[in-house]
């Protein structure tokens, strides 16, 4: 008698001797339930990573927290120094992201550009007083545009951050062509081109991937001011400080052991940078005096 199969049943008919093809039936039977199974755990845990269920991170390896202070704690304190009648620099040491910086802040006094360390030796009138402008390593020129009261010195786009001071404002950005070099060379004003750090707010990437003492010259509202680290740090690692700071605008000052000097307000004098070895003639200086 013909037995009925139904659609849902899988009959093998076989004798004895087929029983190896019966086994290999179900052992595919198994292969499948099993990529079925693994196809999906993988939908699960793929819709799992898009609603939020992401990995923590490991409890040995939290994220370092840096220390940083919150902007208005520096504007708070340059807020203060309005009311300071003193002819001096007043200076702040902070901590960034775990960079050691000093803050300099020229008080009731004169910017301008100058030349040669004649700027240094006079001392006593000025102070404040950096290192502006790179000198080339092969010709010891001037890097940049470059305009003395009024007087071009040298010319070229080569760095797109900028400094120009015109009377007694100083005006720090960054562009590839500004007309503020024409106004200093129309109102014997000064101008200067170096690495552009921060601009309005955010920090400018740079190739310089070495490290060395880096100095800033920085505006934040109607302050300007120079920044420098007490660590060796890298262009980038400045430039996130100075913008974690608050600072708006910033460009870059020569740093490593370049020159430098200050007065406080009880008239002490401080030497900043590597004094000996003098020897470019094209060196220049930003500098506050009475």
């Amino acid at each position: 008698m013909k037995e009925d199969i139904l659609d849902t049943e899988i009959r093998v008919i076989s004798s004895e001797g087929n029983k190896p093809e019966k086994r290999k039936v179900w052992l595919w039977l198994v292969v499948g339930a099993a990529v079925v199974v693994a196809f999906a755990l993988t939908i699960y845990f793929i819709l799992s990573d898009r609603n939020g269920n992401n990995d923590t991170g490991s409890v040995f390896e939290q994220e370092e927290q840096h220390s940083q202070p919150h902007p208005e704690i520096l504007q708070d304190w340059l807020c203060s120094l309005d009311s300071i009648q003193t002819i001096a620099t007043a200076t702040k040491d902070t901590l960034v992201n775990d960079i050691q910086m000093r803050v300099y802040v020229p008080l009731n006094s004169v910017p301008r550009l100058e030349i040669g360390y004649n700027v240094i030796d006079d001392s006593i009138k000025n102070i404040l007083a950096f290192q502006a402008a790179d000198v080339r390593a092969d010709n010891l020129k001037i890097v940049g545009a470059f305009v003395l009261r009024g007087k071009p010195l040298s010319w070229g786009l080569s760095k797109r951050g900028y400094c120009a001071i015109l009377g007694d404002s100083v005006y720090v950005g960054v562009a590839d062509n500004s007309p503020l070099f024409e106004r200093a060379t129309e109102q014997r004003g000064y101008f200067f081109r170096q690495y552009p750090l921060v601009d309005n707010g955010r920090l400018v990437e740079n190739e310089i991937k070495t490290k060395a003492l880096r100095r800033g010259l920085c505006q934040m509202g109607h302050y300007t001011f120079v920044v420098e680290t007490q660590t060796l740090e890298s262009l980038h690692d400045f430039s996130q400080a100075l913008e974690d700071m608050g600072v708006e605008n910033a460009i870059y000052l020569v740093g490593g052991e370049s020159m430098g000097w200050i007065r406080d307000a009880d008239g002490n004098g401080m030497e900043r940078g590597e004094w000996s070895g003098r020897k470019y003639k094209n060196v220049s200086f930003i500098v506050w005096s009475k």
